[in-house]
C-alpha cells in the first residue's frame, strides 16, 4: 500500500473511533454537578468544598466544576466557586434554574419547557461564572436531558455552538446524588450513625455503572474513551471521593484531568436521537439499534438503586 492509500483510508475512520494511546488500562475522569450551599448531612458547605478539593489535590487531578446559577447566586455561592478557581478546576455552565429540557404538554407534563426559555436560562447563568480565570465555555443539560423534539434537540445544539460552547456530556452516568440523599437523611436522623455501609454501596455503584459503560463503549466504538464521570457536590463526596479515586486505581484505571478527557473527539459526537441525552455512551449505543435490550430509560435513577438500598436498610 503507497503512502497515498494509507492516508486515503485513515481518512474514513471516524475521529471517535481512533485509538488515542497504547495504554490499555481505561482512563477516568471527574466532573461534578450542582455546587450548592445547603450541604446536609451535618456539613456545612465550606467542609463539602475542603474535602472535595483535598481529595482532587492529593492525586494532582482537575475536575470540571458545572454550575447551576440558582444554586449559588448569593455572595457565599461566589466563594464557593472561586475556591474551585483559585485550585485550577475548570468552570463550566448548567443553566441558572435547572429546567427539565424535555418537559412539554405534548410529552404529558404540565407544563412547557420552550427552546426561547432554555436558550435564555442558559446565558442567564453565564454572566455568574464568566468573570473566573478557569471559566471554560462547556455545557451540561440538566439530568442529562437534551430534548424531547428535533426542534429542541438540534436548536438548543446550534444555539450553543453559536455561543462558542461544547456539550459537556460525561461518558459514565450515575446516582450518587440519590445515595446521598438516603445518607444525609440518615444523618438527619442520627448523627452518630455509621455511615460505611452508604460508602460501600457508593463504591459498588459507580464501579458497576463504569464497567456497563466501558463495555458498551468497547463495542460501539472499538475501543474505551477517556471517560468521565458525573458526580455531584454533595456530602456523600465530600465523604468518599478519595476512596472512590483509590479504588479506581485499585482496578487499574487511571485517574486524569478533565480537560485532557474532553480532548477525545468522542466529545464532539452528536447522537441523532429522540429523546436525546443520557450518558454519551448510551446515545451513541441507542443510535445505532443494535442494544436496544441492555438500554434502559432513563439511562439512570434512584428508581433503579431505592429497592437495592431498602434491601441494605441504607
Amino acid at each position: 500500500m503507497n503512502r497515498r492509500d494509507f492516508l486515503r483510508l485513515g481518512l474514513a475512520i471516524p475521529l471517535a473511533r481512533l485509538p488515542l494511546s497504547l495504554s490499555k488500562s481505561p482512563e477516568i475522569a471527574f466532573t461534578f454537578d450542582d455546587p450548592r450551599l445547603d450541604a446536609g448531612a451535618g456539613f456545612r458547605w465550606q467542609e463539602v468544598n475542603e474535602r472535595i478539593l483535598d481529595a482532587l489535590a492529593a492525586r494532582n487531578l482537575k475536575a470540571t466544576l458545572f454550575v447551576c446559577g440558582q444554586r449559588i447566586d448569593q455572595p457565599e455561592g461566589s466563594q464557593l466557586v472561586a475556591q474551585w478557581d483559585r485550585a485550577g478546576h475548570d468552570i463550566a455552565n448548567h443553566s441558572y434554574s435547572h429546567f427539565f429540557f424535555n418537559a412539554s404538554k405534548d410529552a404529558g407534563f404540565d407544563y412547557d419547557v420552550t427552546l426561547a426559555q432554555f436558550e435564555a436560562d442558559a446565558l442567564k447563568n453565564e454572566p455568574l461564572i464568566a468573570g473566573y480565570a478557569h471559566f471554560t465555555r462547556m455545557f451540561r443539560f440538566p439530568f442529562f436531558k437534551e430534548g424531547n423534539t428535533a426542534e429542541k434537540r438540534d436548536g438548543m445544539r446550534s444555539f450553543l455552538k453559536q455561543h462558542g460552547y461544547r456539550l459537556g456530556r460525561a461518558t459514565v452516568d450515575a446516582s450518587d446524588w440519590a445515595i446521598s440523599a438516603r445518607m444525609e437523611l440518615r444523618a438527619k436522623q442520627d448523627s452518630k450513625s455509621d455511615l460505611t455501609p452508604y460508602r460501600d454501596f457508593f463504591l459498588q455503584h459507580i464501579w458497576e455503572r463504569s464497567q456497563f459503560y466501558d463495555s458498551l463503549a468497547q463495542r460501539v466504538l472499538d475501543r474505551s474513551p477517556r471517560h468521565t464521570v458525573l458526580l455531584h457536590h454533595n456530602p456523600l463526596n465530600a465523604r468518599y471521593l478519595g476512596d472512590l479515586i483509590g479504588m479506581f486505581e485499585a482496578k487499574g484505571w487511571k485517574p486524569v484531568d478533565a480537560d485532557y478527557a474532553y480532548q477525545d473527539p468522542v466529545y464532539d459526537v452528536q447522537p441523532r436521537i429522540l429523546p436525546a441525552g443520557e450518558s454519551l455512551v448510551w446515545a451513541m449505543a441507542k443510535e445505532t439499534g443494535k442494544y436496544e435490550m441492555e438500554l434502559r430509560y432513563p439511562g439512570e435513577d434512584d428508581v433503579y438503586e431505592n429497592p437495592r438500598m431498602d434491601a441494605l436498610k441504607l
